[in-house]
Parts: C-alpha cells; structure tokens; sequence
C-alpha cells in the first residue's frame, strides 16, 4: 500500500483516563491515583475509499478510538494524521492551523443513537443546516435552505420533512437525518460508531444499503464500529478486531471470516449462530474481559486463551504480519502454534 493511498493513519496512539477518587479521599485513604488505559498503542492506516470495520466486545475501546480520531479526546500519546495533516499528536496541543481545519472538516461523525445526537428542539432543517453555518460554507439562507433540501433527498428524506422535529420520526430515519448533517460539510471520511445498533433489523439493511450507495456516489470512505460481526461482513473492506484496548488482528473481511487466526476472533466468530453448524459442538467466548484498571501482564487475552503459555503471561505480543494475510498480534500464531484452517 502506497502512502498516498492512505487518508487517515494512526501511530502508536494511545488515551489513558484518570478515574482517580478526589485528591482529599485519596490522602485521607491513603489510595494511589487510578489510571484506565482506554486505547493502547493502536497502529492504523485508512485507505481512500474503502470501509474499515472495528469490531470487538463492550468496553474493549472501539468508541475511543472514533472520538480520539475526530477530536473529541486527544491521545495522551502517538499521532494521528488526516490527508497527510498532523491532526494530534507531539507540539500539536495548542495548534490550530488552516491546514489542520480543512482536514477537520473533511471528517464527520455518525452517532449510535440517532435520536440522542439530534437537538429535540429544533426542527431538522436547522439540525442539517448547523454545519453549513458554523463552517460558513454557504453564504445565504436561501442557499443553505436549497442545501439542506438537497442534503435530505440524497438520504431518502422531502424537503418538506425540514420543517419537522425529531420526535415525529422513526428510529431509522432519525438515522438518516444524523447521515444528512454529517454529509453537510461534503467530508471525505466518516466515523460510524455503531450507526444501525439502535435499529430494528430491516431498517439496519436499509440505512447500510444507503451508506453504500453514499459511499459510491461521494467516494466515500468509512471507520464503521460494530458488535454486530453481520454486518460488518457486509459492508465492510477490512476488519480490525480490538480487545483490551489493543487491535489484536487485522486482515481483509473475506480471509478474516474465512481463517481467522487470533484465538479470541476465532472465539468470537464461533459464537455466531450459523444454520450449517447445527448439530456441530461449539466453543462460546470463555471466561470474562478483564478488568481495565487491572490488566494481566502480557498478552491481555492470556487468561482466555486455550494457546496460552508462560510467555503469553510475561510478553505483550506485537501486531505482526501472518502468512495467511493480514496482522495478527499473537505468540501462538507467531511461533505456529495454532493450526491453520477454516471455520467450517
């Protein structure tokens, strides 16, 4: 992959909160500072045009990442870069060049709920047209007026329902409203933090089929974030998988899906309910994540693993590139300990 097919890339990004009691309670208690490590050295790169699928349990960082690529946290360390632009990272804090708010602008972000993410108090025409005025990108209300009709056609939606609030829609096309004010600013990339999770599952196919025809349509390029391993088998070009902050594989969806090779996406895909496998033993996700605040030395998903051995417990394992294709951040599979195959 040439650098210039990358449009966003992260390096060595991490974001570490302090969840630490008030300072007086920690005196009095005598209790040390309490640090989570939300997202850990995350090596990513985004190429133009294609769609990117994290996935991973609850709490393993997914939604930290989305909100420390569009800004919303800065990392507490590593780099992360948009069309080549240093967005955040070391001398950058107190930065804001015009550079920087181009490449701003050229990302958009769309929320799990739809309906928590929209203003109950306006009416959706001054919810799609908020971008087009704070960015100034047009210059009179006739033309943010035209804009806005525009924008709400493109995603299935009259211009006649700009003159509606929130409540008067359904979950689905609530959802659609929230993709028509991150199309706005006409960005180039787009954070899905679990866009369809909130939906039923007929309206789920049709707001994916519509981020797909977006995505033809505009070049579009997405991070899409689910749980859902279904969907991200449908929509998305390459899947990372996250957990404990850390991505443990990445590798094209069809080889993903096809041979996984990290024991935990191995876990996670045997545990989808398939109609082929009935009557055939499976293995459910064993055991629980592990506390954040308190992660086990070495690999984090050692205490889970049936692979695990004495190095697992000592060494973090680094993301590697594996036969198969892809990355895999693994000893077992390094050291060529788990055999090779399919699911099936």
């Amino acid at each position: 992959m040439g650098s210039g097919d990358v449009l966003l890339e992260l390096a060595g990004v991490s974001r570490t909160f302090d969840v630490s009691p008030p300072w007086l309670n920690r005196v009095l208690e005598r209790k040390p500072r309490v640090l989570l490590r939300a997202v850990e050295s995350v090596d990513l790169a985004i190429r133009r045009g294609e769609t990117l699928g994290l996935v991973g349990e609850s709490g393993c960082g997914k939604s930290t990442v989305a909100r420390l690529i569009v800004g919303l946290y800065p990392p507490t360390q590593g780099t992360i870069r948009y069309e080549g632009v240093t967005l955040a990272g070391p001398g950058t804090e107190a930065s804001d060049s015009a550079a920087q708010r181009r490449a701003r602008r050229g990302m958009q972000m769309i929320f799990q709920d739809p309906y928590a993410s929209l203003n109950p108090r306006w009416r959706v025409a001054d919810i799609v047209a908020e971008p087009l005025r704070v960015q100034g990108i047009e210059a009179s209300e006739s033309a943010i007026e035209a804009r806005v009709g525009a924008l709400l056609g493109q995603v299935g939606l009259a211009a006649v329902d700009g003159v509606k609030y929130p409540h008067q829609f359904s979950g689905g096309q609530r959802q659609r409203i929230s993709i028509a004010r991150a199309l706005a600013t006409q960005p180039s990339f787009l954070v899905c933090d679990e866009p369809t999770s909130a939906l039923d599952v007929s309206v789920q196919a049709q707001v994916l089929n519509l981020m797909r025809d977006l995505q033809r349509q505009f070049s579009l390029t997405y991070l899409f974030i689910s749980h859902n391993l279904a969907v991200v088998h449908h929509i998305a070009d390459r899947v990372g998988v996250m957990y404990l902050g850390r991505i443990v594989e990445l590798a094209p969806t069809r080889r993903l899906f096809a041979m996984p090779q990290h024991p935990y996406t191995r876990m996670l895909l045997e545990a989808v309910p398939d109609l082929s496998m009935t009557g055939k033993s499976r293995t459910a996700v064993a055991g629980e994540v592990p506390n954040p605040l308190d992660p086990p030395p070495g690999c984090a998903f050692h205490p889970r693993c049936p692979f695990a051995d004495a190095r697992c417990r000592q060494e973090v394992p680094r993301l590697l590139p594996v036969a198969a294709g892809g990355d895999a951040a693994c000893h077992a599979v390094e050291e060529g300990r788990i055999p090779v195959g399919s699911l099936a």
